[in-house]
């Protein structure tokens, strides 16, 4: 008997956003910081409690990842989850745009997933009516990828984007 659903074969695209390697300076400096704090007490005791504060947060990093998935009915991003059919335009960002979308462009009510480790963000317009979020704001190694597994474009390839990208020539022309 398979436990593989009909939803789980209809996966469009899935990805898990595993902590950078930079992160891991967070847990390991707070497990010394354990450490340190017993060793004048007990030295073994200092070494043992950096060891178990080190597993712990490990443990808790890893049970922690979100994940991003697209199925044919459904948009899953961390614990959040709605239908395909609310999600309007969808729009890839990498760079100096994405920087934007984080910052100065960012709207309040927007649903976030961001990892400040990672440069791609993609904009998911929420289009059901009774709810207030204007879009979603996500995270992601793979931008094109997951634009393209729910029907949208990178920002370079929108009229914006491209109007953008000509202003940017003209204040800073190419040498030949």
């Amino acid at each position: 008997m398979s436990n593989s659903s009909p939803e789980a074969s209809n996966v469009l695209f899935r990805e898990k956003i595993w902590p950078s390697f930079g992160s891991w300076m967070w847990p390991l400096l707070i497990a010394l910081t354990a450490g340190i704090a017993v060793a004048p007490i007990n030295i073994a005791a200092g070494y043992a409690t950096g060891i178990i504060v080190m597993l712990a947060l490990a443990v808790i990093m890893l049970l922690r990842v979100p994940v991003i998935e697209v199925t044919g009915q459904t948009v899953t991003v961390g614990r959040a989850t709605i239908e395909r059919r609310y999600i309007g335009q969808v729009i890839g960002y990498r760079g100096e745009e994405a920087f934007k979308q984080r910052g100065q462009k960012l709207h309040g009510l927007a649903f976030m997933l961001l990892r400040g480790y990672l440069d791609a963000v993609v904009r998911m317009e929420v289009t059901d009516e009774r709810d207030a979020t204007p879009y979603w704001l996500a995270s992601t190694r793979r931008p094109e990828e997951l634009t393209a597994a729910l029907g949208g474009i990178m920002y370079e390839f929108t009229d914006e984007g491209r109007q953008a990208d000509a202003a940017a020539d003209e204040d800073h022309p190419r040498e030949p």
